[in-house]
């Protein structure tokens, strides 16, 4: 087949191709309505030994024929690898509705959290400061020691003890970030770990 025409209009198909067949070259044409609504654009895939029209059904219910005519078009056979009968679509159809419904079922369950932005930048700042806090005290304790050796055993904690009792008393938000559900981690290990 070259150049296959294929227009679908007023639920009838309209084809119309130049093939080689046992007459040799010849125009090939003919129409098909449909018995119900069809969605106007087919799909075409043309191999050397048949045509294939993919045309879709508006609505997806069972139709007892493909044709108005009752007499099925002699060109025209059934893919038998594709058939189904009325219990087969319905089937179909059902399992296509229980995929739907599980499938809001679990959007459902999903819930969308409008402060979730909020909540990690807040987890982010507290994260931060705490590590800026305990770095600040290590390289405190850090420089004293090399710069003053064992004399920097008496007066280092007095130096750093302002930015220890910061650390340690926003170290009490874990407890309230886990009885909240701002993290993940269950409340009693957060406590023994603050405490």
């Amino acid at each position: 087949l070259q150049n296959p025409d294929i227009t679908i209009t007023d639920n009838v198909l309209h084809f119309r191709a130049q093939g080689h067949g046992a007459k040799g070259d010849n125009i090939y044409e003919f129409e098909i309505e449909f018995l119900e609504p069809v969605e106007p654009k087919p799909v075409c895939r043309v191999t050397q030994r048949q045509l294939n029209i993919t045309v879709q059904k508006k609505e997806s219910n069972w139709w007892e024929r493909l044709t108005k005519q009752e007499k099925r078009p002699l060109f025209l056979a059934p893919d038998f690898d594709r058939w189904l009968d009325e219990s087969d679509a319905e089937m179909e159809l059902k399992e296509k509705e229980e995929e739907k419904i599980n499938k809001m079922k679990i959007e459902s369950r999903v819930q969308k959290d409008p402060f979730k932005h909020l909540k990690k930048g807040y987890l982010i700042m507290y994260n931060l400061v705490q590590f800026l806090g305990f770095s600040w005290i290590f390289v405190n304790m850090t420089v004293r020691l090399f710069i003053l050796g064992k004399d920097s055993f008496y007066d280092t904690f007095h130096t750093i003890s302002d930015m220890m009792y910061f650390c340690q008393t926003l170290a009490l938000m874990e407890i309230v970030n886990s009885l909240i559900g701002l993290v993940r981690s269950p409340v009693i290990p957060s406590v023994v770990q603050v405490m």
